[in-house]
Protein backbone atom coordinates (compact mmCIF):
# COMPACT_ATOMS: atom_id res chain seq x y z
CA UNK A 1 0.00 0.00 0.00
CA UNK A 2 1.10 3.07 -1.10
CA UNK A 3 2.29 5.72 2.00
CA UNK A 4 0.59 8.72 2.15
CA UNK A 5 1.27 11.64 4.95
CA UNK A 6 -2.09 13.42 3.92
CA UNK A 7 -4.36 10.82 4.41
CA UNK A 8 -7.08 9.77 6.62
CA UNK A 9 -9.51 6.97 7.13
CA UNK A 10 -13.33 7.48 8.70
CA UNK A 11 -13.88 4.05 9.34
CA UNK A 12 -17.25 1.73 10.75
CA UNK A 13 -19.18 4.77 9.34
CA UNK A 14 -22.79 5.24 8.09
CA UNK A 15 -22.04 7.14 4.74
CA UNK A 16 -25.18 8.81 3.38
CA UNK A 17 -24.37 10.49 0.08
CA UNK A 18 -27.58 11.59 -1.87
CA UNK A 19 -25.77 12.08 -5.14
CA UNK A 20 -24.76 8.46 -5.46
CA UNK A 21 -27.81 7.17 -3.77
CA UNK A 22 -25.60 5.34 -0.97
CA UNK A 23 -26.27 4.91 2.28
CA UNK A 24 -24.31 2.18 3.37
CA UNK A 25 -21.90 1.62 6.19
CA UNK A 26 -18.56 1.53 5.35
CA UNK A 27 -14.74 4.11 5.18
CA UNK A 28 -14.25 7.09 3.89
CA UNK A 29 -10.89 8.05 2.67
CA UNK A 30 -9.50 11.33 2.51
CA UNK A 31 -6.05 11.97 1.01
CA UNK A 32 -4.39 15.39 0.24
CA UNK A 33 -7.89 17.16 0.73
CA UNK A 34 -9.47 15.11 -1.63
CA UNK A 35 -12.36 12.17 -1.35
CA UNK A 36 -9.98 8.93 -2.40
CA UNK A 37 -12.79 6.66 -1.75
CA UNK A 38 -16.10 6.45 0.38
CA UNK A 39 -18.71 3.54 1.07
CA UNK A 40 -18.78 -0.08 2.11
CA UNK A 41 -15.98 -0.48 -0.87
CA UNK A 42 -13.89 1.42 1.08
CA UNK A 43 -13.45 -0.34 3.99
CA UNK A 44 -12.08 -3.31 2.03
CA UNK A 45 -9.64 -1.84 0.50
CA UNK A 46 -7.46 -1.47 3.53
CA UNK A 47 -6.02 1.95 4.94
CA UNK A 48 -3.03 3.74 3.08
CA UNK A 49 0.16 3.24 4.76
CA UNK A 50 1.19 6.42 7.35
CA UNK A 51 -2.34 7.41 6.98
CA UNK A 52 -4.27 8.80 10.65
CA UNK A 53 -7.51 6.15 11.41
CA UNK A 54 -10.51 7.30 13.10
CA UNK A 55 -12.88 5.04 14.58
CA UNK A 56 -16.86 6.57 13.66
CA UNK A 57 -18.73 3.93 15.12
CA UNK A 58 -22.36 5.43 15.74
CA UNK A 59 -21.64 8.55 13.85
CA UNK A 60 -22.95 9.71 10.03
CA UNK A 61 -20.83 11.20 7.71
CA UNK A 62 -22.42 13.33 5.16
CA UNK A 63 -21.47 15.67 2.18
CA UNK A 64 -21.36 19.19 3.51
CA UNK A 65 -23.90 21.10 3.64
CA UNK A 66 -24.51 24.27 1.07
CA UNK A 67 -26.28 27.59 2.23
CA UNK A 68 -27.41 29.24 -0.70
CA UNK A 69 -28.94 31.77 1.21
CA UNK A 70 -26.74 33.45 4.11
CA UNK A 71 -26.70 37.45 4.59
CA UNK A 72 -23.87 38.21 6.18
CA UNK A 73 -23.15 42.06 7.46
CA UNK A 74 -19.67 42.54 6.16
CA UNK A 75 -18.99 45.08 4.17
CA UNK A 76 -21.54 48.02 6.10
CA UNK A 77 -22.91 46.60 9.27
CA UNK A 78 -19.98 44.40 10.86
CA UNK A 79 -21.39 44.58 14.38
CA UNK A 80 -24.05 42.34 13.03
CA UNK A 81 -21.68 39.59 11.15
CA UNK A 82 -18.64 39.38 9.45
CA UNK A 83 -17.91 36.92 6.66
CA UNK A 84 -15.33 35.10 9.56
CA UNK A 85 -18.15 35.03 12.44
CA UNK A 86 -20.85 33.93 9.65
CA UNK A 87 -18.35 31.33 8.46
CA UNK A 88 -17.47 29.92 11.97
CA UNK A 89 -21.16 30.22 12.53
CA UNK A 90 -21.55 27.74 9.51
CA UNK A 91 -18.87 25.36 10.28
CA UNK A 92 -20.32 24.90 13.64
CA UNK A 93 -23.87 23.92 11.82
CA UNK A 94 -22.20 21.46 9.43
CA UNK A 95 -22.20 24.37 6.30
CA UNK A 96 -19.32 23.96 4.34
CA UNK A 97 -20.23 26.17 1.35
CA UNK A 98 -22.32 29.46 1.74
CA UNK A 99 -23.52 31.64 -0.69
CA UNK A 100 -23.46 35.40 0.52
CA UNK A 101 -26.59 37.98 -0.35
CA UNK A 102 -25.53 40.85 -1.91
CA UNK A 103 -27.55 42.83 0.79
CA UNK A 104 -24.65 45.02 1.82
CA UNK A 105 -23.48 48.41 1.85
CA UNK A 106 -22.42 49.19 -0.29
CA UNK A 107 -24.43 46.62 -2.56
CA UNK A 108 -22.54 43.93 -4.30
CA UNK A 109 -23.29 44.48 -7.45
CA UNK A 110 -19.75 45.17 -9.13
CA UNK A 111 -16.62 43.34 -9.83
CA UNK A 112 -15.13 44.99 -6.72
CA UNK A 113 -17.34 44.13 -4.62
CA UNK A 114 -17.58 40.22 -5.67
CA UNK A 115 -13.57 40.54 -5.65
CA UNK A 116 -13.58 41.70 -1.20
CA UNK A 117 -16.07 38.99 -0.60
CA UNK A 118 -13.58 36.62 -2.26
CA UNK A 119 -10.55 38.46 -0.94
CA UNK A 120 -11.83 38.54 2.57
CA UNK A 121 -13.53 35.22 2.15
CA UNK A 122 -9.73 33.79 1.64
CA UNK A 123 -8.17 35.32 4.56
CA UNK A 124 -10.52 34.91 7.22
CA UNK A 125 -13.19 32.39 6.08
CA UNK A 126 -12.81 28.57 7.35
CA UNK A 127 -15.17 27.76 5.20
CA UNK A 128 -15.74 28.19 1.25
CA UNK A 129 -17.57 31.29 1.10
CA UNK A 130 -19.44 32.30 -2.33
CA UNK A 131 -21.00 35.58 -3.41
CA UNK A 132 -24.47 36.27 -5.09
CA UNK A 133 -24.45 39.50 -7.17
CA UNK A 134 -27.44 42.03 -7.07
CA UNK A 135 -29.93 41.38 -10.42
CA UNK A 136 -30.10 45.58 -10.30
CA UNK A 137 -27.83 47.82 -8.94
CA UNK A 138 -28.23 49.19 -5.92
CA UNK A 139 -31.14 46.33 -5.75
CA UNK A 140 -33.33 49.56 -6.82
CA UNK A 141 -34.95 47.14 -9.21
CA UNK A 142 -34.45 49.23 -12.01
CA UNK A 143 -30.97 49.42 -13.77
CA UNK A 144 -29.20 45.57 -14.44
CA UNK A 145 -26.49 45.07 -13.40
CA UNK A 146 -23.42 43.15 -15.47
CA UNK A 147 -24.13 39.28 -15.40
CA UNK A 148 -21.42 38.43 -17.95
CA UNK A 149 -18.78 40.39 -15.92
CA UNK A 150 -19.58 39.39 -12.21
CA UNK A 151 -19.73 35.96 -13.31
CA UNK A 152 -16.37 35.98 -14.97
CA UNK A 153 -15.12 37.35 -11.93
CA UNK A 154 -16.59 35.18 -9.01
CA UNK A 155 -20.40 35.73 -8.44
CA UNK A 156 -22.52 32.14 -8.50
CA UNK A 157 -25.63 33.69 -8.52
CA UNK A 158 -27.95 36.34 -9.22
CA UNK A 159 -30.61 37.93 -6.85
CA UNK A 160 -31.89 41.21 -5.35
CA UNK A 161 -31.97 39.10 -2.12
CA UNK A 162 -34.94 40.56 0.09
CA UNK A 163 -35.78 43.02 -2.59
CA UNK A 164 -38.81 42.09 -4.88
CA UNK A 165 -37.96 43.37 -8.83
CA UNK A 166 -41.65 44.56 -9.48
CA UNK A 167 -40.63 45.74 -13.22
CA UNK A 168 -41.67 42.80 -15.02
CA UNK A 169 -39.76 45.04 -17.88
CA UNK A 170 -36.36 44.36 -15.73
CA UNK A 171 -36.83 41.03 -14.80
CA UNK A 172 -37.62 39.85 -18.31
CA UNK A 173 -34.52 41.29 -19.50
CA UNK A 174 -32.43 40.21 -16.46
CA UNK A 175 -34.39 36.41 -17.69
CA UNK A 176 -32.79 36.91 -21.06
CA UNK A 177 -29.20 37.89 -19.86
CA UNK A 178 -29.06 34.96 -17.28
CA UNK A 179 -30.22 32.36 -19.89
CA UNK A 180 -27.37 33.82 -22.64
CA UNK A 181 -24.75 33.36 -19.87
CA UNK A 182 -25.90 30.34 -18.19
CA UNK A 183 -26.44 32.24 -14.85
CA UNK A 184 -28.97 31.48 -12.29
CA UNK A 185 -31.47 33.93 -10.92
CA UNK A 186 -33.25 33.58 -7.73
CA UNK A 187 -35.75 35.61 -6.85
CA UNK A 188 -38.03 36.22 -3.38
CA UNK A 189 -41.15 37.23 -4.41
CA UNK A 190 -43.59 39.67 -2.05
CA UNK A 191 -45.45 41.99 -4.10
CA UNK A 192 -44.87 45.53 -2.22
CA UNK A 193 -48.29 46.88 -2.12
CA UNK A 194 -50.24 43.60 -0.79
CA UNK A 195 -47.71 43.16 1.86
CA UNK A 196 -46.98 47.24 2.63
CA UNK A 197 -48.17 47.39 6.44
CA UNK A 198 -47.74 43.63 7.51
CA UNK A 199 -46.09 42.12 10.27
CA UNK A 200 -47.07 38.44 10.25
CA UNK A 201 -49.55 35.90 8.42
CA UNK A 202 -52.71 36.96 7.49
CA UNK A 203 -55.77 35.34 9.35
CA UNK A 204 -57.13 34.27 12.48
CA UNK A 205 -53.93 34.59 14.48
CA UNK A 206 -52.91 37.56 13.47
CA UNK A 207 -56.37 39.16 14.25
CA UNK A 208 -56.38 37.83 17.76
CA UNK A 209 -52.72 39.54 18.25
CA UNK A 210 -54.19 42.82 16.95
CA UNK A 211 -51.47 42.58 13.91
CA UNK A 212 -52.22 43.53 9.79
CA UNK A 213 -51.57 40.48 7.80
CA UNK A 214 -49.93 39.69 4.97
CA UNK A 215 -51.84 37.57 2.39
CA UNK A 216 -50.66 34.39 0.67
CA UNK A 217 -51.77 36.27 -2.73
CA UNK A 218 -48.17 38.82 -1.78
CA UNK A 219 -45.92 35.92 -2.45
CA UNK A 220 -47.87 33.93 -5.09
CA UNK A 221 -48.66 36.88 -7.67
CA UNK A 222 -44.96 38.24 -8.03
CA UNK A 223 -43.84 34.24 -8.57
CA UNK A 224 -46.87 33.47 -10.61
CA UNK A 225 -45.08 36.48 -12.79
CA UNK A 226 -41.83 35.08 -12.36
CA UNK A 227 -43.10 31.67 -13.73
CA UNK A 228 -44.39 32.91 -17.00
CA UNK A 229 -41.68 35.12 -17.30
CA UNK A 230 -38.85 32.03 -17.31
CA UNK A 231 -41.51 30.25 -19.84
CA UNK A 232 -40.72 32.82 -22.30
CA UNK A 233 -37.24 33.12 -21.78
CA UNK A 234 -36.10 29.71 -20.65
CA UNK A 235 -33.71 31.15 -17.97
CA UNK A 236 -32.50 29.21 -15.01
CA UNK A 237 -35.12 30.85 -12.64
CA UNK A 238 -34.91 29.66 -8.29
CA UNK A 239 -37.62 30.90 -6.33
CA UNK A 240 -35.71 31.36 -3.25
CA UNK A 241 -37.97 31.19 -0.37
CA UNK A 242 -41.88 29.67 -0.95
CA UNK A 243 -43.71 29.70 2.43
CA UNK A 244 -47.35 29.03 1.03
CA UNK A 245 -49.51 25.64 -0.51
CA UNK A 246 -50.58 27.92 -3.51
CA UNK A 247 -47.28 29.00 -4.35
CA UNK A 248 -45.90 24.91 -4.12
CA UNK A 249 -48.98 24.25 -6.14
CA UNK A 250 -47.52 26.51 -8.82
CA UNK A 251 -43.95 25.61 -8.57
CA UNK A 252 -45.60 22.13 -9.21
CA UNK A 253 -47.30 23.20 -12.10
CA UNK A 254 -44.00 24.95 -13.89
CA UNK A 255 -42.17 21.53 -13.67
CA UNK A 256 -45.00 19.55 -14.79
CA UNK A 257 -44.59 22.05 -17.86
CA UNK A 258 -41.07 21.33 -18.06
CA UNK A 259 -39.99 24.18 -17.25
CA UNK A 260 -36.11 25.04 -16.15
CA UNK A 261 -37.18 25.75 -12.66
CA UNK A 262 -36.18 25.29 -8.81
CA UNK A 263 -37.59 26.38 -5.56
CA UNK A 264 -36.20 26.68 -2.00
CA UNK A 265 -37.72 27.25 1.12
CA UNK A 266 -36.22 28.12 4.38
CA UNK A 267 -36.14 25.88 7.28
CA UNK A 268 -37.96 27.86 9.76
CA UNK A 269 -41.16 27.41 7.58
CA UNK A 270 -40.46 23.89 7.55
CA UNK A 271 -40.07 23.81 11.19
CA UNK A 272 -42.29 26.65 12.67
CA UNK A 273 -45.47 27.92 12.46
CA UNK A 274 -47.38 31.49 13.01
CA UNK A 275 -48.25 30.10 16.34
CA UNK A 276 -44.66 29.99 17.46
CA UNK A 277 -45.10 33.57 17.79
CA UNK A 278 -46.69 33.28 20.86
CA UNK A 279 -47.28 36.60 22.82
CA UNK A 280 -45.57 39.11 20.10
CA UNK A 281 -41.99 37.02 20.37
CA UNK A 282 -40.02 38.96 17.67
CA UNK A 283 -37.61 36.36 17.02
CA UNK A 284 -39.94 35.10 14.89
CA UNK A 285 -40.57 38.14 12.94
CA UNK A 286 -39.70 37.06 8.90
CA UNK A 287 -40.71 37.62 5.92
CA UNK A 288 -42.01 35.86 4.29
CA UNK A 289 -43.72 35.60 7.63
CA UNK A 290 -44.58 32.46 8.81
CA UNK A 291 -47.68 30.82 7.81
CA UNK A 292 -50.23 28.79 9.43
CA UNK A 293 -49.61 24.93 9.66
CA UNK A 294 -51.55 23.53 6.87
CA UNK A 295 -48.88 25.87 4.87
CA UNK A 296 -46.01 23.88 6.98
CA UNK A 297 -47.69 21.01 6.07
CA UNK A 298 -47.24 22.14 2.42
CA UNK A 299 -43.80 22.88 2.47
CA UNK A 300 -43.16 18.99 4.08
CA UNK A 301 -45.02 17.70 1.45
CA UNK A 302 -43.25 19.75 -1.88
CA UNK A 303 -40.03 19.14 0.03
CA UNK A 304 -41.02 15.35 -0.09
CA UNK A 305 -42.06 14.92 -3.64
CA UNK A 306 -39.46 17.22 -5.38
CA UNK A 307 -41.45 20.15 -5.50
CA UNK A 308 -38.99 22.07 -3.34
CA UNK A 309 -35.45 21.42 -4.17
CA UNK A 310 -33.73 23.44 -1.52
CA UNK A 311 -33.55 24.19 1.93
CA UNK A 312 -31.82 27.11 3.00
CA UNK A 313 -31.21 28.65 6.39
CA UNK A 314 -31.67 32.33 5.36
CA UNK A 315 -29.52 32.97 8.04
CA UNK A 316 -30.20 36.60 8.80
CA UNK A 317 -28.33 38.60 11.52
CA UNK A 318 -30.03 41.23 13.67
CA UNK A 319 -28.63 42.84 16.92
CA UNK A 320 -30.54 44.24 19.53
CA UNK A 321 -31.01 47.60 18.41
CA UNK A 322 -33.19 46.16 15.46
CA UNK A 323 -34.79 42.94 17.02
CA UNK A 324 -35.70 44.19 20.90
CA UNK A 325 -38.26 46.05 20.05
CA UNK A 326 -42.35 46.07 19.43
CA UNK A 327 -43.33 43.34 17.85
CA UNK A 328 -44.51 45.08 14.71
CA UNK A 329 -41.34 47.31 14.93
CA UNK A 330 -38.48 44.87 14.92
CA UNK A 331 -36.26 43.91 11.70
CA UNK A 332 -37.40 40.53 10.04
CA UNK A 333 -35.15 37.63 10.20
CA UNK A 334 -33.28 35.20 12.30
CA UNK A 335 -30.18 34.17 12.56
CA UNK A 336 -30.00 29.87 11.16
CA UNK A 337 -26.25 28.09 10.34
CA UNK A 338 -25.83 26.53 13.19
CA UNK A 339 -28.98 25.10 13.83
CA UNK A 340 -29.62 24.58 10.26
CA UNK A 341 -29.56 20.83 9.93
CA UNK A 342 -30.78 19.99 13.80
CA UNK A 343 -33.89 21.62 12.90
CA UNK A 344 -33.90 19.78 9.72
CA UNK A 345 -33.22 16.46 11.87
CA UNK A 346 -36.61 17.02 13.50
CA UNK A 347 -38.17 16.25 10.24
CA UNK A 348 -36.13 12.40 10.21
CA UNK A 349 -37.03 11.93 13.31
CA UNK A 350 -40.69 12.67 12.54
CA UNK A 351 -40.61 10.52 9.65
CA UNK A 352 -41.31 13.04 7.38
CA UNK A 353 -38.38 12.88 5.31
CA UNK A 354 -35.21 10.34 5.27
CA UNK A 355 -32.10 11.79 6.18
CA UNK A 356 -30.94 11.33 2.13
CA UNK A 357 -33.54 13.69 1.36
CA UNK A 358 -32.85 16.12 3.98
CA UNK A 359 -28.98 15.95 3.10
CA UNK A 360 -30.00 15.94 -1.04
CA UNK A 361 -32.12 19.29 -0.14
CA UNK A 362 -29.26 20.87 1.96
CA UNK A 363 -26.29 19.97 0.00
CA UNK A 364 -26.01 17.77 -3.43
CA UNK A 365 -29.12 19.53 -5.06
CA UNK A 366 -27.81 23.21 -4.01
CA UNK A 367 -24.29 22.22 -5.16
CA UNK A 368 -25.52 21.27 -8.15
CA UNK A 369 -27.91 24.27 -8.98
CA UNK A 370 -25.10 26.52 -8.12
CA UNK A 371 -22.57 23.97 -10.44
CA UNK A 372 -19.70 24.08 -7.62
CA UNK A 373 -17.54 21.01 -6.78
CA UNK A 374 -19.81 20.42 -2.99
CA UNK A 375 -22.31 17.79 -2.66
CA UNK A 376 -20.74 14.57 -2.57
CA UNK A 377 -18.52 12.01 -1.53
CA UNK A 378 -17.78 10.99 -4.49
CA UNK A 379 -13.52 9.80 -5.28
CA UNK A 380 -12.14 12.91 -6.64
CA UNK A 381 -13.92 15.98 -4.90
CA UNK A 382 -13.49 18.19 -2.56
CA UNK A 383 -13.28 16.51 1.30
CA UNK A 384 -16.28 18.41 2.96
CA UNK A 385 -17.95 16.79 5.07
CA UNK A 386 -19.74 16.76 8.34
CA UNK A 387 -19.87 13.67 11.00
CA UNK A 388 -22.99 13.53 12.90
CA UNK A 389 -24.03 12.12 16.12
CA UNK A 390 -27.87 11.56 14.96
CA UNK A 391 -29.12 10.74 18.36
CA UNK A 392 -27.57 12.68 20.57
CA UNK A 393 -30.04 15.09 22.52
CA UNK A 394 -28.95 18.77 23.37
CA UNK A 395 -30.71 22.24 23.81
CA UNK A 396 -29.38 25.19 22.00
CA UNK A 397 -27.88 28.16 24.51
CA UNK A 398 -27.84 31.44 22.57
CA UNK A 399 -24.94 32.49 24.19
CA UNK A 400 -22.87 29.63 22.58
CA UNK A 401 -24.11 30.79 19.11
CA UNK A 402 -20.74 31.82 17.63
CA UNK A 403 -23.04 34.46 15.24
CA UNK A 404 -22.48 37.73 16.33
CA UNK A 405 -26.06 38.21 16.22
CA UNK A 406 -27.72 36.02 18.57
CA UNK A 407 -31.80 36.14 17.02
CA UNK A 408 -32.26 32.56 16.86
CA UNK A 409 -36.13 31.51 16.48
CA UNK A 410 -34.67 28.03 18.30
CA UNK A 411 -33.84 29.99 21.61
CA UNK A 412 -33.40 27.24 24.24
CA UNK A 413 -34.90 24.44 22.07
CA UNK A 414 -34.32 20.46 22.46
CA UNK A 415 -32.84 18.79 19.66
CA UNK A 416 -31.83 15.81 18.91
CA UNK A 417 -29.19 15.17 16.01
CA UNK A 418 -25.73 17.69 16.06
CA UNK A 419 -22.42 18.13 13.88
CA UNK A 420 -19.72 16.61 16.03
CA UNK A 421 -16.91 17.96 13.45
CA UNK A 422 -16.88 19.71 9.91
CA UNK A 423 -14.22 18.64 7.24
CA UNK A 424 -13.19 21.49 4.69
CA UNK A 425 -10.79 20.48 1.72
CA UNK A 426 -9.68 17.46 4.57
CA UNK A 427 -9.01 19.72 7.21
CA UNK A 428 -10.94 19.75 10.78
CA UNK A 429 -12.38 23.42 10.93
CA UNK A 430 -14.92 22.31 13.59
CA UNK A 431 -15.17 19.57 16.57
CA UNK A 432 -17.73 19.77 19.23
Amino acid sequence: METHKGATVYENARIVDPSRDMDETGSLVVIDGKIAEAGAKAANQGTPDGATVRDCTGLTIVPGLVDMRVYVGEPGAEHRETIASASAAAAAGGVTSLVMMPDTDPVIDDVALVEFVLRTARETAMTRVFPAAAITKGLKGSEMTEIGILLDAGAVLFTDGRQTIANAAVMRNAMRYAKDFGAVVAHETQDANLSAGGVMNEGLFASWLGFPGIPREAELLPLERDLRLAAMTRANYHAAKISTAMSADAIRSAKDQGLPVTAGVSINHLSLNENDIGEYRTFFKMSPPLRNEDDRLAMVEALKDGTIDVIVSSHDPQDVDTKRLPFSESADGAVGLETLLAAGLRLVHNGDVTLARLVEAMSTAPARLLGIDAGTLAAGSAADFAILDLELPWVLDEDQLRSRSKNTAFEGARFTGRVVETVVAGNRVYGA
